[in-house]
């Protein structure tokens, strides 16, 4: 296994190639090489044959007669010819002379004297023995050795008169090509294994900075950019080992800052004061930051993977216009363990891909429940203010009306209908003064007039100014101030209007033979504690919380017959809360209630508020 992957490396791949360009390379090399010596060795054995029958054939000319003469001419012309060809012996060769009838006349092979006589009649010689010069064949001879043939005519006078035929062996020219053959196998060889071992160093040299770099690839993939690739030279190699480090450096600091920039938006989603839900493709959440996660009741790792439309708790036709894409606001009443449901305003924003399409959702989640509560305590505020006003004009206009249509004639009716306007005027008057004060106290723009007071002293002027009405009830007050507390810094007025607005509060929801007291003492946090305290009829548990709010009457016709607006209580808890202190209130029906504002004794730092 681990060598099928060598070859399929660009180390073995480099090598193969290299070694294959080589063989090919010296192949051709090789064939054109042996194939041009075989034929220039051929072509020269070719040639030494031609010239030596060339020569044979001039020699011989001569010892052609030119009839037929005596036998020992004959027999002598016989040994002459018969000497030539022993005198030009040539290797593995047969030299034969032929008459002009192509008889043998005399061979250079011993063994073959029995020839001496008998006609040639190979192609050469026929072609000789009719004038053509040039004639020659290969042919294999008894011993499977092939033979070159070559035959000359001999001419005398212009005419035929005899051929000569050689028949030369080329074992020894085959001999010598195999030899070139080997010398150059071997050198093929030897060159062969020095390419082999150059391209092994060849193929190093060039992979192994691809696999030094292939490493630190590895490392910067896994986030180790500190690796570094080493610069060897110059060359193309160096050049890209220049760029994978400029490249790495670069790729730091773009994820460096992707990091920043991926903390700074989960800091910015975590600590949005607004919810943020992200969905995919599907309208499946997958990511919500933490005031989602209050708001919604339901944790990041619970809620990822569901519809928004059911994390949200949507309807079904506001979850059909979601899916859609239509929806593109709802208002939601979430059920708290605790308290009121909470409202919020969901806002929904498709996410766009750049190729186009919409790649998912975000919602964004506002609680807007003090917005609401703040709306509704607007509209109710017009609504009572509206109500309160339109009461005493009604009955004013009656009355004038009524006037005018003559009860002004009756004395005595038009003295009475003139102090119902008179009083209705009056509580009108009452009711935009204790606006004016609150709007003051909304737009911080009334400013206390702080100085040393007594403490006793200030209740035991609260309870003379009731003393007359509380004489008329038989109700009985009492002042207790407790130990170490003595002076106190304060506006003077404005408590006075508090401990004024209580006492009135108790003396008339207190029934004959009732009592008020009036406490102060210094509580355990150090702060001036005053307290009204009466055994009237008391106040529900539900409407304790909502005592303080503007208009907010337990038993509002009985209220309004007794001539209050409603704001006697905010109005004394905006005081308080000017001087730095607080309010509370607790009560049981029937049973009586204690009202307890806190406020600082000492003077209060810097310039007076």
């Amino acid at each position: 296994m681990r060598g099928r992957s060598f070859f399929r490396t660009i180390q073995a791949k480099l090598i193969m190639v290299y070694v294959l360009l080589i063989l090919i390379a010296m192949q051709l090399i090789g064939v054109y090489f042996v194939s041009s010596m075989k034929n220039s060795l051929t072509d020269n054995f070719t040639k030494d044959l031609k010239a030596r029958a060339e020569m044979l054939s001039i020699l011989t000319a001569d010892k052609f007669g030119a009839g037929t003469g005596a036998e020992a001419e004959e027999d002598s012309a016989s040994d002459s010819l018969r000497g030539m060809v022993n005198n030009l012996y040539i290797s593995g060769a047969e030299i034969q002379v032929l008459d002009a009838s192509g008889k043998i006349i005399t061979t250079s092979v011993p063994s073959q004297a029995d020839y001496v006589g008998r006609r040639n009649t190979q192609t050469v010689v026929s072609r000789a023995l009719q004038g053509i010069s040039d004639n020659e064949e290969y042919i294999i001879g008894d011993d499977n050795v092939r033979k070159k043939v070559v035959a000359k005519p001999v001419l005398s006078d212009g005419k035929v008169v005899g051929a000569i035929y050689i028949a030369a062996d080329m074992k020894d020219l085959y001999a010598t090509m195999s030899r070139i053959n080997s010398v150059f196998l071997s050198g093929m060889l030897l060159a062969l294994t020095l390419t082999a071992v150059l391209g092994v160093i060849l193929a190093h040299t060039i992979t192994q900075p691809i696999k030094e770099m292939t490493k630190h690839a590895t490392a910067v993939a896994e986030g180790r950019f500190d690796t570094r690739m080493p610069i060897l030279g110059n060359d193309e190699i160096g050049q890209l080992s220049l760029a994978f480090n400029d490249m790495t450096g670069r790729l730091q600091g773009a994820l460096a800052l992707n990091e920043e920039e991926k903390e700074k938006l989960a800091s910015i989603l975590t600590n949005m004061s607004d919810g943020v839900v992200a969905t995919d493709e599907q309208g499946r959440v997958i990511l919500m930051n933490r005031r989602a996660s209050r708001l919604l009741g339901t944790a990041e790792p619970e809620a990822e993977g569901q519809p928004l439309g059911e994390l949200l708790r949507l309807e079904p036709d506001q979850r059909a216009g979601l899916a859609e894409g239509g929806a593109q606001s709802a208002m939601l009443r979430l059920e708290q363990e605790e308290g009121e449901p909470n409202i919020v305003r969901v806002t929904f924003t498709p996410i766009h891909r750049r190729e186009g399409g919409a790649a998912g959702t975000i919602a964004v989640l506002q609680d807007v429940t003090e917005q609401e509560n703040l709306e509704q305590s607007r509209r109710e505020f017009v609504a009572n203010v509206s109500h309160e006003l339109r009461t005493p004009l009604t009955t004013i206009r009656s009355y004038t009306e009524a006037l005018d249509d003559g009860a002004l004639d009756d004395p005595q009716l038009a003295s009475r209908f003139v102090g119902v306007i008179r009083n209705e005027t009056e509580r009108m008057i009452r009711l935009v003064t204790d606006l004016l004060h609150l709007s003051r106290f909304d737009s911080r723009e009334a400013r206390l007039r702080l100085q040393p007071t007594d403490v006793a002293e200030m209740l035991e002027d609260v309870a003379d100014r009731f003393s007359f009405q509380l004489r008329q009830k038989r109700i009985a007050i009492s002042v207790s101030v407790g130990r170490g507390t003595g002076t106190a810094w304060l506006d003077r007025d404005q408590i006075d209007q508090v401990l004024g607005n209580l006492v009135s509060n108790a003396l008339k929801y207190t029934p004959e033979g009732g009592t008020i007291a009036l406490e102060a003492e210094i509580n355990e946090e150090g702060m001036l504690a005053v307290t009204v305290r009466d055994s009237g009829i008391g106040i529900p548990k539900k409407d304790i919380e909502r005592i303080f709010e503007r208009f907010y009457r337990v038993d509002k016709a009985r209220s309004r017959n007794m001539g209050g607006t409603g704001l006697g209580l905010s109005i004394a808890r905006e005081i308080v809360k000017a001087h730095g202190g607080s309010i509370s209130l607790h009560s049981e029906l029937g049973q009586g209630s204690r009202v307890t504002f806190t406020l600082p004794p000492g003077k209060p730092k810097g310039d007076e508020a």
